[in-house]
């Protein structure tokens, strides 16, 4: 039967695929819910929406008034310029490479299973942060019902893999099995992810989640040959994941982790400036390459968007104080002033 999807269900799928807040993705589900046609062919999504709706209504909602306590959060809101989720089979050393890169107070054991719940830290980089979130290995043999959701506001990944483990090759396959039926895709693409599309007969998948990837070699002072050992890898695997080679115990290498990431994510710094006001360079508003000025005036204030005339634009070394519209695109280090 065609889903024959409206409009208004199409508009709330797209604004629930682009929010990172918990309670205005809970809101676009509603309104996903309110506005999908009921009728058999759309059954399965209905009760896929209403599980996620009753899940982040939970989350929301906290320990329940005299019952047992609640543990730490399972899905951690966005901060920073983007959330970065780090994962990887058990053992592999994510908890230490985190540590080293945020300074957390994680903890941190030669076994495996040593994280339980997701644990974030920020990554410095100039003069932003990027969210880095330690998550639980990624094993059958330690299930994580909840690492979809997990997953779900994170905006790129790291996959730790330690070459020198004999079974490193199975247990990453097997972890690319457990996300895929969690919905979940690693790509090697940074750019232009696809989301998935469907034809007129189905219905599209909502909740895939397509996670831009790099491959993060641990223990990369132990390989003398480490080109070869990641050639033999990649030929067992199939998996074409850029490679950043690391050792978390001597600091080799995890100086490029924040700049690589800041270069392929496409992060555009502008800063802000009230009229006759020098800007404020210590903390810009981070959007990404080809987003406009409407997108950085969203991230002032929603109502200040809705009544933004046009800005002036400092920057590129083309417009000094040049007066431009809502539309124009903006770039790193770009300096505006908004006028509502």
């Amino acid at each position: 039967m065609p889903a024959n999807l409206t409009p208004e269900y199409k508009a709330a799928e797209a604004a629930f695929r682009r929010a990172s807040d918990p309670k205005e993705r809970l809101s676009c589900l509603r309104e996903m819910l309110r506005a999908i046609p009921k009728h058999k062919g759309t059954e399965h999504l209905q009760a896929d929406i209403k599980t996620r709706i009753k899940q982040l209504t939970d989350e929301l909602a906290g320990p329940k008034k005299g019952g047992a306590r609640g543990g730490p959060p399972t899905v951690i809101r966005p901060e920073g310029a983007a959330q970065i989720a780090l994962i990887g089979p058990p053992n592999t050393g994510k908890s230490t490479l985190h540590a080293k890169l945020t300074g957390s107070n994680a903890h941190i054991g030669p076994y495996a299973f040593t994280t339980q719940f997701p644990q974030p830290g920020m990554l410095p980089y100039e003069d932003i942060h990027f969210q880095l979130v330690d998550l639980p290995p990624v094993s059958s043999e330690h299930p994580v019902p909840w690492l979809g959701n997990a997953l779900q506001p994170a905006d790129a990944c790291l996959l730790v893999v330690d070459l020198g483990d004999p079974g490193c090759v199975e247990q990453v396959m097997a972890l690319h099995e457990i996300l895929a039926a969690k919905r979940v895709t690693l790509t090697e693409r940074w750019d232009d992810v696809p989301v998935d599309e469907a034809s007129e007969n189905d219905l599209p998948d909502p909740f895939a989640i397509h996670l831009p990837t790099s491959m993060v070699a641990i223990k990369a002072d132990q390989f003398p040959e480490l080109h070869q050992e990641l050639q033999v890898f990649q030929e067992l695997t199939g998996l074409r994941y850029p490679v950043i080679a690391v050792s978390a115990t001597q600091g080799t290498g995890l100086k490029q982790i924040a700049p690589w990431l800041f270069r392929h994510l496409g992060i555009v710094r502008v800063y802000t400036k009230a009229p006759g006001r020098p800007p404020d360079k210590d903390k810009p508003f981070t959007v990404r390459r080809g987003q406009t000025v409407n997108d950085v005036a969203i991230l002032v204030h929603k109502d200040f968007a809705q009544s933004l005339k046009y800005a002036r634009l400092w920057g590129g070394g083309e417009f000094d104080g040049q007066q431009v519209g809502r539309g124009h695109r903006v770039a790193d280090g770009d300096i505006l002033e908004l006028h509502a």
